[in-house]
């Protein structure tokens, strides 16, 4: 190697034989806690989400310099994950779009979004239902299951009523699925003093939210794999969402804080006043 670059021999073991500089030092430091976030985001956080982390745990840098070390070492967020569209039978108009895409609620509970989405396993596909309030982009209601009909979107409704225990009528948005169309999915939006609005027949973009959250899942997780058997595949969903995606996961829309947090924030300021 000294021939290859022409240097002296003594030259080159006395370079190996340099302290690295506290700087260097540090950054060997930073690295470590880098990658722990990075790890537990599954890929998915860029240089200000990690710094955010780094923040919150204490730690005194700047967001350039974590971009650098995450750069320096090929740390890169992964992008997103193009959602297939899920044929569920004959359409179902039966509300018009209320949401209108307003999708930035004043306060928990006024709306609610629904939709579905799969990932496969050796024992063939599973079908997840959830429902998000969009005040917070909190998962309040989800529901897994080998069939994807009206029962699936019914118990995660189910779910997000009984967690929720809203005390005023709240508006839940789909898409034109046939399962969202059922009598029996109407029947218990009526006695559970839901509202129905559905986006407009192949819009996407009026459920926008409900389907990113879905991107993320496959981009965090599902990464085009496929699960050993739906047993498999339901607890790693349930992991995300109620260990990582609710208490952690960051967003722009809640000020770079979790679904968890924008609330307790919330609710705290309301016992101020």
């Amino acid at each position: 190697m000294c021939k290859l670059f022409k240097l002296h021999r003594s030259g080159f073991y006395a370079w190996l034989k340099k302290p690295l500089s506290d700087r260097a030092i540090e950054d060997n430091r930073l690295l470590k806690l880098i990658r722990e976030f990075y790890v537990a985001s599954g890929g998915t956080y860029g240089s200000p989400w990690i710094h955010a982390d780094l923040r919150e745990a204490g730690e005194q840098c700047s967001v350039n310099r974590v971009a650098k070390i995450m750069r320096q070492h090929k740390l890169k967020a992964q992008i997103g994950y193009k959602r297939r569209h899920i044929k569920g039978g004959k359409t179902s108009r039966i509300a018009d779009n209320l949401l209108a895409r307003q999708f930035n609620p004043p306060a928990p509970n006024q709306t609610w979004v629904s939709d579905i989405t799969y990932v496969r396993t050796y024992e063939g596909f599973l079908y997840v239902a959830t429902v998000m309030d969009l005040f917070s982009r909190r998962i309040v209601g989800w529901s897994m299951d080998k069939n994807m009909d009206k029962h699936l979107v019914i118990k995660a409704l189910l779910m997000a009523v009984y967690q929720r225990q809203p005390k005023a009528d709240v508006m839940v948005h789909s898409d034109q699925g046939s399962q969202y169309g059922s009598a029996d999915y109407l029947a218990f939006m009526k006695e559970h003093n839901l509202v129905p609005s559905m986006s407009r027949a192949g819009n996407c973009h009026d459920n926008a939210v409900a389907e990113s959250f879905f991107a993320t899942i496959k981009k965090r997780i599902v990464k085009r794999k496929i699960y050993s058997t739906r047993e498999d595949a339901k607890a790693e969903i349930f992991n995300f969402i109620e260990m990582f995606y609710n208490p952690k996961k960051r967003h722009s829309h809640t000020g770079g804080v979790s679904p968890a947090k924008f609330e307790e924030a919330y609710f705290s300021e309301l016992e101020t006043v």
